[in-house]
């Protein structure tokens, strides 16, 4: 499946826009700051509600409008689908499929799905946990897109059960008082099992597609792994004050059987209540997991050198696409390569671009055209003060 047509209104620097792409690689050149991430942004968005930049949608909206439009129409084979997101400063966004309103905003996930490579994605590597969970949970998302209304319940249960927790901590209640956030347990094992399972699953179906990626790329022999460092396990806990505390006492967890999850996870609950209670905050479950990335015996994080951190980084995002593409019935995943051939030496940028070229549709942003390899033959776009122009 490819983006045929792209329609935006008031979406970030972009009024108005109305581009017709094609299949195979499509080339968007201009300077910093003039809309080229933005175009391929909102590609992005529409495909798995989730921006590579910020954490909310208030931002893609223009300043001082009221709701910003991305409009897209997608073909696979001899079917078009037209799909429109509509995002409001105020007010519940709106989702449309073939000009019918969608039931949930949610559903429009699926119906196209994309890759975004970014800079940015070195952070998975690099920094904390969140980054790690964000991409395993955005992949289980776009794999089984029924994961995302599970997400939102457990939110909602985690959310619901802190403000238990603190209330206790504040009334010091006890005993019998706490039999309302035993029932939030049971919820919370519930959707929390669902998560962990299914992330455990995508690690693996993911690893073999992840060794051949980083191969293809890295100069260096070393094998990528992934292992899930869970807070289910381990005799102590976490020493956690704010969300993101990496904690190297948490043991892997590798069996992905509801059954026993569910029956870990309760445990753990009946264990750490009084912690819990003590310190006013869930302890325990998926948001305090991480996704360790192993590149041969040795974390990448802290002990892979720069080339190896972007050589993995990239490795990941080439090794989504084809487990989206095992498990499509509608074509390739749209591949997003946001300014990254600038960040890449010659011989990886080559590599690149040889593994690249036969997908269906890659949109590429790039503010120098010499960045990116001349054996990717490209339709090519102008994009200067949001408008774009074809060249």
């Amino acid at each position: 499946m490819y983006v045929k047509h792209l329609t935006l209104a008031s979406f970030r620097n972009h009024g108005s826009t109305d581009v017709a792409l094609e299949p195979g690689i499509n080339l968007f050149v201009g300077r910093n700051g003039q809309g080229k991430t933005n175009l391929v942004e909102a590609i992005g968005y529409l495909s798995t509600l989730t921006s590579h930049r910020v954490a909310g949608y208030q931002a893609l909206i223009k300043a001082g409008e009221p709701a910003a439009i991305i409009r897209a129409m997608v073909s696979h084979e001899d079917r078009d689908i037209l799909l429109e997101l509509e995002l409001n400063r105020e007010g519940k966004n709106k989702a449309r499929m073939n000009k019918a309103d969608l039931p949930r905003v949610r559903d429009l996930i699926g119906v196209i799905s994309s890759v975004t490579f970014a800079p940015e994605d070195i952070d998975i590597i690099r920094r904390d946990p969140t980054n790690r969970r964000a991409f395993i949970d955005g992949l289980v998302v776009q794999y089984r897109p029924r994961m995302a209304g599970v997400y939102s319940d457990y939110e909602r249960v985690l959310k619901q059960r802190n403000s238990l927790l603190k209330s206790a901590k504040i009334t010091k209640t006890t005993g019998s008082a706490l039999s309302t956030l035993e029932a939030w347990d049971a919820s919370l094992v519930q959707y929390g099992t669902e998560i962990v399972s299914a992330r455990l699953e995508i690690a693996r179906m993911l690893e073999p597609h992840l060794f051949a990626a980083y191969q293809s790329i890295a100069t260096s022999n070393n094998e990528p792994r992934l292992l899930y460092k869970s807070s289910l396990l381990g005799d102590r806990l976490p020493n956690f004050f704010g969300e993101d505390t990496e904690e190297d006492d948490l043991e892997y967890l590798e069996d992905s059987d509801r059954e026993t999850i569910a029956k870990l996870f309760s445990e753990r609950l009946e264990k750490v209540r009084p912690k819990e209670l003590e310190r006013g905050l869930t302890l325990v479950g998926p948001q305090r997991d991480d996704l360790v990335m192993m590149l041969g015996p040795l974390p990448a994080k802290g002990y892979a050198s720069h080339g190896e951190t972007w050589s993995y980084a990239l490795a990941l995002r080439l090794a989504s696409v084809e487990l989206l593409k095992k498990e499509s019935r509608t074509g390739d995943p749209v591949l997003i390569l946001d300014d990254v051939f600038a960040e890449l030496d010659s011989g990886r940028r080559l590599r690149l671009a040889e593994l690249v070229a036969n997908n269906e549709q890659v949109l590429i942003t790039a503010a120098v055209a010499e960045d990116v390899p001349v054996i990717l033959t490209a339709s090519r776009f102008a994009v200067s003060e949001g408008q774009v122009t074809r060249s």
